[in-house]
């Protein structure tokens, strides 16, 4: 099935060939017709660029999927579109999955090269370097998130040019994020399929991103719906408080219904009201000039 992600400027690979595992290449994708796309060995950037109006500002998007797939389409593309649409580079990453024998850190590592390369093609793409942000849609919004609070490389440090890039997103937006990975309200699938079963417990808090917060993490926008049946909304309540603890500036809206996975929302539902909210946090926050 064609890719949902077919319609990119380009597509970039995070890694070197000589950098993959030996089988990345044989491997197949499975990609559904809902733009699910699994068993993905090989990261890439998607490249999406506004063909009017560049502001400078650009978006890593990791879309979510439980960290067993990858949801390329409506919190891939369709989101894509949009940024550009506000004129906002836009750059789906699709990362390697757990469930695809690539567990912590493999993700957070791909999206950190991911926010490597973006800076170190800025000029490229008409980005400004220090204007690169991290977007998440609920396991998505784990990697996100933990982008935002593991501000220290999770793998080696590539070589030339990317090994000098920060890895520290200027802001973050997380939409029905997944936070924790520890008792009382993560998602457990998405803790599973990322470390286990039965992990370390220094593992698991090491990986709750509201316990990781300081005052080094950028801020952020978090939109999320009160009846959201799959990943609780504490997870947003306590990655938001404890932002505020630190002195960081987060934004949140709640929706008092809407579920999960609705990526931009369909029209005329009260939770596709936060597109227009998370344009206007980010030109007053000067991230869109």
């Amino acid at each position: 099935m064609l890719s949902p992600l077919s319609d990119a400027k380009e597509v970039v690979g995070l890694y070197p060939a000589d950098q993959l595992p030996q089988d990345a290449a044989a491997q197949v994708e499975q990609c559904d017709q809902n733009g699910f796309i699994g068993n993905v060995h090989a990261p890439t950037l998607s490249v999406y660029i506004p063909a009017t109006g560049a502001t400078g500002c650009a978006v890593l998007v990791c879309p979510g999927g439980g960290y067993a797939g990858v949801a390329c389409a409506h919190e891939g593309r369709d989101v894509a579109r949009w940024l550009n649409d506000n004129g906002i580079a836009a750059l789906i990453l699709k990362y390697r999955l757990p469930t695809a024998g690539h567990r912590h850190p493999a993700p957070l590592q791909d999206a950190q090269q991911a926010l490597r390369l973006v800076r170190a093609s800025a000029a490229k793409w008409g980005v400004d370097p220090k204007r690169v942000g991290i977007m998440g849609f609920s396991a998505g919004g784990h990697l996100a998130g933990s982008a935002m609070t593991h501000l220290q490389p999770a793998g080696p440090l590539p070589s030339g040019q990317l090994g000098e890039q920060s890895i520290r997103p200027d802001f973050g937006i997380l939409i029905y994020p997944v936070a924790s990975t520890t008792e009382p309200f993560s998602h457990f699938g998405s803790r599973d399929n990322l470390i286990g079963q039965n992990p370390p417990a220094a593992l698991s808090f090491s990986l709750s991103n509201e316990l990781q917060v300081t005052p080094q993490t950028p801020p952020a926008f978090f939109a999320h719906s009160l009846d959201d049946g799959c990943v609780p909304v504490e997870n947003s309540f306590a990655f938001a408080k404890a932002m505020h603890r630190a002195g960081v500036k987060a934004e949140v809206h709640l929706f008092p219904e809407g579920g999960h996975g609705y990526g931009m929302g369909a029209q005329g539902t009260l939770q596709a009201r936060w597109p227009a909210m998370c344009i206007q946090w980010l030109k007053q926050g000067g991230f869109t000039k």
